[in-house]
């Protein structure tokens, strides 16, 4: 396959983008130097706003993901209310956080709640932005967030990486009239915000069918230059290598996947399972009860995941079936997957099983462990249905790279605040 020269596309987007350099403040709950998805996607986009001539201003809590505490040295993690100069130019103002475990949702929400509420007079105290973005999945940054725009008198974009608040509904975090309160609050900053930034074409109808009149899709993807495509997995091998690499939450329902390996046996199969979550220590208990032949690794992060990867036949991207939002959700692994040309075991529905399918990336299969167990047994035994090519990797460069779609998110902001001066 051969991509387009960097140069080229280096040149259109500051083409495109730099006829109006502005001055962007990001509210988030997570950023560099962390490892997790709002990272991922806006350390990519902001490399990318800053080449276009972009000021960017980050407001986040001081470093302490997902262990709840802060585990990098001062220098790199950040303090409270102090300045800090991200890798591309940005102004980083970090803000403080409540020390918590990591794996109980109370204890996360309340680190939440004050981080955001400490992100309010940081935004306030800051310089003046162009536009304010805050970034979902933490519900109280959005509420900083329409608090700093407002009383700046600035434009407030609201991005939602995730179906909120349908998700908080299905995965009934909340109940009763506390419920009924974040419901509220969710979809009111929605609709009054000046533009609702989504990662899928689906939850952008769903918000238009409730009201909301501002709505775009900018998708989420992968820097592909910085995601090479590997060979493909060996002709012949005693088992299939399968391999898990992500959040082990509820959301995911890994249950399915050790269950499943244990029907296969360990003859035939060995399931890798990568990273935390709260899941977690009851997914090592469960291995253990069936005997399964799962190994559980730490978290990995750079080189070490791509060695992962090419260890690997086939690559598991998991959402649970009984929550509706996840219709309209798209696992960002699901882009990473389809980059490097391996052959996917896609237990997904809707939106997600639609691109696995247009982008040839593999096979979905139902949220049984019965029907994940056939499939890998049909996989040992005809090796050849590993070998996914470059149509996923195709796929991605046509809708998924992370530098084409920070040219369409500086489209959307720069006509954002062209529209309010106008009025």
């Amino acid at each position: 396959m051969t991509d387009q020269p960097s140069g080229l596309r280096h040149l259109r987007r500051k083409t495109s983008a730099k006829k109006q350099p502005m001055r962007v403040m990001l509210l988030a709950h997570s950023y560099w130097p962390e490892h997790s998805p709002p990272q991922r996607r806006w350390s990519t986009f902001i490399r990318e706003f800053r080449a276009a001539g972009w000021d960017v201003d980050v407001v986040t809590p001081v470093a302490h993901f997902p262990e709840g505490r802060r585990s990098l040295p001062r220098s790199e993690a950040g303090a409270p209310f102090r300045g800090q100069k991200g890798l591309h130019g940005e102004r980083i103002k970090r803000v403080p956080y409540v020390r918590h475990s990591g794996n109980f949702h109370a204890a996360r929400l309340v680190d939440q709640v004050f981080s955001a509420a400490m992100s309010i007079p940081a935004g306030l105290l800051w310089r003046k932005a162009d536009v304010v973005i805050a970034t979902a999945p933490s519900l109280p940054i959005l509420v900083a967030g329409y608090v700093v725009a407002r009383l700046r008198g600035v434009p407030l974009v609201v991005e939602m990486r995730d179906a909120w608040p349908d998700l908080a509904r299905d995965a009934r975090l909340v109940k009763g009239q506390v419920k009924s309160l974040i419901e509220r609050v969710v979809e009111s900053i929605q609709r009054r915000a000046d533009l609702v930034v989504t990662v899928t074409d689906g939850f952008a109808d769903t918000l238009r069918s409730r009201g909301v009149k501002h709505v775009v899709t900018v998708t989420n993807g992968l820097d592909l230059e910085a995601v090479h495509l590997l060979e493909a997995p060996p002709g012949q091998r005693d088992r299939l290598e399968v391999l898990y690499l992500g959040n082990h939450g509820e959301s995911q329902r890994l249950d399915v996947i050790v269950k499943a390996s244990a029907l296969v046996g360990e003859d035939l199969m060995s399931l890798h399972m990568v990273g935390h979550g709260t899941q977690r220590p009851e997914l090592l208990r469960l291995a253990a009860e069936l005997n399964a032949p799962v190994t559980f690794h730490p978290s990995l992060h750079g080189p070490e995941v791509i060695e992962r990867y090419r260890s690997a036949d086939t690559c598991v991207v998991s959402l649970r079936d009984d929550w509706k939002s996840f219709e309209t959700t798209i696992p960002s692994k699901t882009y990473e997957v389809l980059a490097i040309g391996r052959h996917m075991t896609a237990i997904v529905r809707g939106e997600a099983a639609r691109i696995v399918i247009d982008a040839g990336g593999g096979d979905v299969v139902a949220w049984k462990p019965e029907a994940v167990a056939q499939l890998w047994r049909d996989l040992a035994a005809d090796r050849g249905r590993l070998t996914a090519g470059i149509s996923g990797r195709d796929w991605v460069k046509s809708h998924a790279d992370f530098r084409q779609l920070a040219v369409t998110y500086m489209d959307h902001l720069s006509g954002l605040v062209a529209a309010g001066a106008r009025r």
